[in-house]
């Protein structure tokens, strides 16, 4: 049988896994794989809730508090999809993340109606992807590749004014007049540059933990210039214990409506990952065995999420980049998900993580985040470029983007609309992705010379 022939009936290549989804890697090996795996998701799993706190002006407890239950709410993600019960879950050695792609929608659903309302609108929405999960082969016809493609880059875009603000020291940077000072963009780029220089690496160990050599050195650089103030913490034992609804709960239709959008694109990437982690981990990519598969992990990515709001934490979703570390390590099975999982509620339970990261001067993070936000962008273009542009597509892409970006750049522009609309379209990412959706289901052109030939 061909190479394909086996993935499609469910059996690993040799030559590329050391350990298959069902094997018991030993000990040892179990415990490295999961390191690695840690090591490539920690940062990206810590970065939103430190955006968000930023963005919000959240004190130093309530920040590294979310930093905590992120971590925490990740490693119970995780563990239920690796695990699988029921029907929820893919059943995979797939890790679950607090995701970028919300960043925007949670800052202009915290900014009216504070953390109550994100929470609020965490828990509504997330039922848009769950319920994607049970009609998911009639939603991919509506939700192409082009829509999906215009609303990553979007999200991109969106968040790169977010990580220049960062870069240029914060909104505290802009209170005390300091903001775009050399010494805060001098900052920035040392981050940014030290994350390019071990990405470029030949050693893959080094390109793997780039972003965290490059915040330590930013950390430790910042820590010598007097901008770490250690002594703002108290204390720094105990251990953190989820207290559901901490920060109450409340909810707001254009909340609601914002992250509903974000989840119904999360649902289709959620679908991409998992076929490339099924390929991947020499598993069936069609079938009614793949199907199931994919109908569970996207239920568990909506469920997580609900989970996330209860216990205090923003939308999770499926991290891709744990798929090239398969690749890296050879090692698919799904147990090594369990001590991912449990390094990460471990991590949570300590509040000393969540100060440490808490403590980041905001240069540091936008050094990181402003690379990574062009990364999202980049990705979002390269799923428009894999795709046929016609006329069509043309008009569809000009007019996501015009409105998308024009409520991002001139919010202004909303002023005159009723409170609910406003709430509604006053992210770049709802209006444009909305805009994209409707734009391609409705606008059809026939090409004259296309029908001409045809005669």
């Amino acid at each position: 049988m061909s190479e394909l022939n086996l993935q499609e009936h469910g059996h690993k290549p040799s030559k590329e896994l050391i350990y298959g989804l069902e094997d018991r890697p030993p000990l040892k090996d179990a415990l490295f794989a999961a390191l690695q795996h840690l090591l490539a998701i920690f940062v990206a799993i810590c970065t939103p809730p430190l955006i968000i706190a930023g963005a919000l002006n959240l004190d130093l407890e309530t920040t590294a508090y979310l930093v905590s239950m992120s971590l925490m709410v990740s490693g119970i993600a995780t563990f239920i999809q690796c695990r699988r019960f029921g029907g929820i879950g893919c059943g995979l050695l797939c890790v679950q993340g607090t995701s970028f792609s919300f960043i925007g929608p949670i800052i202009s659903a915290g900014l009216t109606g504070g953390l109550a309302s994100v929470f609020g609108a965490t828990i509504v929405a997330s039922s848009v992807e769950m319920f994607i999960s049970r009609i998911l082969k009639y939603t991919r016809r509506i939700i192409t590749p082009l829509v999906s493609g215009i609303v990553v880059t979007l999200i991109g875009m969106s968040l790169i004014k977010v990580g220049i603000i960062a870069c240029g020291g914060g909104f505290g940077a802009k209170a005390n007049g300091t903001f775009g000072s050399f010494e805060h963009l001098g900052l920035a780029a040392l981050v940014l540059c030290s994350i390019i220089f071990f990405n470029r690496s030949s050693n893959r160990y080094l390109r793997m933990s780039s972003i965290v050599i490059g915040l330590a050195i930013g950390y430790v650089v910042a820590w010598a210039m007097g901008k770490v103030d250690f002594n703002a913490v108290s204390n720094y034992g105990g251990f953190n214990i989820p207290i559901p609804f901490k920060y109450g709960i409340s909810f707001d239709l254009g909340a609601i409506i914002g992250l509903g959008l974000v989840f119904l694109i999360t649902a289709i990437e959620a679908y991409g990952d998992i076929t490339a982690n099924s390929l991947i981990s020499g598993e069936p990519v069609r079938g009614e065995k793949f199907m199931k598969r994919a109908e569970g992990g996207i239920l568990a990515d909506g469920f997580n999420s609900m989970l996330a709001g209860f216990m205090n934490s923003f939308p999770n979703s499926i991290f891709a980049q744990n798929n090239g570390m398969i690749q890296l390590t050879g090692v698919a099975s799904r147990y090594v998900g369990y001590f991912i999982a449990l390094f990460l509620i471990l991590l949570g339970m300590f509040p000393a993580i969540g100060f440490v990261f808490s403590l980041m001067p905001d240069p540091v993070l936008g050094g990181a985040t402003l690379l990574m936000f062009g990364t999202v962008a980049a990705a979002g273009m390269r799923i428009i470029a894999s795709q046929h542009i016609d006329r069509k597509a043309t008009l569809v892409m000009a007019l996501s983007f015009s409105f998308g970006l024009s409520v991002e750049l001139v919010p202004e522009i909303l002023t005159q609309f009723p409170e609910v609309l406003k709430g509604i379209f006053s992210s770049g990412i709802t209006t444009g992705g909305l805009t994209a959706i409707v734009a391609n289901a409705v606008i059809h052109i026939e090409d004259y010379a296309d029908n001409k030939e045809e005669a």
